[in-house]
């Protein structure tokens, strides 16, 4: 279950982990507030059925029809098992599912609760208690449950997976606008507060003069957009740092880049990050969430203190000076970043729901 299917990193992962699921065993099904959306397509094309059940508020008692029409869904396809993937359906579907129907109830931990809406937080601690197990996507994540005195023994690691051919470095030309730089920077992002690509911004602006024809890309859309290319200006890099909406074809934008930064107050753990890895980036990031159980500095990459753009300047510093070390970084990511393939993921997934199942027979 999620909230909706389209561009999210929760619903591409959730999308990714039901296709690569061993059919000889499981038969995924897809329920969502909101199905519409790129990610609904894919599941219908791989022959996974997509069922909306409306929730549009949970302040109108409107929302308890939906929430009948999941347990007459389950018991009717005899499902045995309900895995919510955000907070908006975890909220609600997690104490619906222990207390009108035999399935297991897990529900997820992807991302920082701070970031999560006020009005959620009580309700999604009450659904935790509910729940027969919580899947983290990272040992950070796993550590937050247990000072919130979540049983440890209902918390379940599923590190996320990416599809790795697909974001194998390409050889061929750069998107045009990258054509005539001599070392490209860059990042993938929702361009959100937290996100915190001013600090990047300011630290290029430190470093630009160390080489000349460098450029700075940020990929990605949403509500900063302006501010950030204000900001861009007022640091004297606007011409440039090209800022280019989000898009399906990632992978061509991370071939392009020869370093990967990853500026994040918060994280949990970084899809982006694992594909820049598996596209030979040289990655950098701030120490914060999971990112240092992908990054181990000086071997996979670099780490830098989460809003100190000095210190993110000196790293960029130093590889830049250092093309040789940039190279040996980017090559030990992208062979540490092979385990972390969505098959494996699948794998570990289905390990976690043949256990509950087992411990809840």
């Amino acid at each position: 279950m999620a909230r909706e299917l389209h561009l999210g990193g929760s619903e591409r992962q959730m999308t990714e982990i039901a296709k690569a699921l061993d059919r000889s065993s499981f038969e995924p099904h897809i329920g969502a507030f909101r199905p519409e959306g790129m990610r609904s397509d894919e599941l219908r094309a791989s022959g996974i059925p997509v069922v909306q059940f409306p929730v549009m508020s949970y302040k109108s008692p409107s929302f308890l029809k939906p929430m009948a029409d999941i347990v007459r869904y389950v018991g009717r396809n005899t499902i045995r098992a309900v895995h919510t993937w955000d907070y908006p359906t975890g909220v609600s579907i997690i104490p619906t599912i222990r207390l009108f129907t035999s399935a297991v109830a897990v529900a997820s931990l992807r991302g920082h609760r701070e970031l999560t809406p006020p009005g959620y937080r009580l309700a999604t601690r009450i659904s935790d208690r509910f729940a027969n197990g919580i899947v983290v996507n990272c040992e950070f994540l796993r550590q937050r449950l247990v000072d919130e005195n979540v049983p440890l023994a209902k918390i379940l690691l599923c590190y996320n997976g990416i599809d790795i051919p697909r974001f194998r470095r390409a050889d061929g030309p750069k998107p045009a606008a990258l054509e005539p730089a001599s070392i490209v920077i860059g990042t993938v992002c929702s361009l959100r507060r937290e996100k915190d690509v001013p600090t990047l911004i300011d630290a290029f602006a430190r470093v630009r003069d160390l080489l000349h024809g460098m450029m700075l890309v940020i990929v990605g859309s949403g509500p900063e957009l302006n501010s950030w290319q204000q900001y861009a200006g007022g640091r004297g890099v606007r011409q440039v740092c090209h800022f280019e909406p989000a898009t399906q074809d990632v992978s061509r934008w991370l071939s392009a880049m020869d370093i990967f930064v990853l500026p994040s107050r918060t994280e949990a753990f970084s899809n982006a990050l694992m594909e820049a890895m598996a596209s030979r980036c040289c990655v950098v990031a701030s120490r914060v969430g999971g990112n240092p159980e992908l990054i181990r500095h000086g071997e996979t990459g670099l780490l830098f203190e989460a809003g100190d753009s000095q210190s993110l300047a000196e790293q960029l510093a130093f590889l830049i000076q250092h093309p040789g070390q940039q190279r040996v970084l980017a090559e030990s990511g992208e062979r540490y970043i092979q385990s972390f393939s969505i098959d494996n993921a699948a794998r570990n997934m289905e390990q976690i729901y043949c256990k509950l199942l087992s411990l809840n027979h």
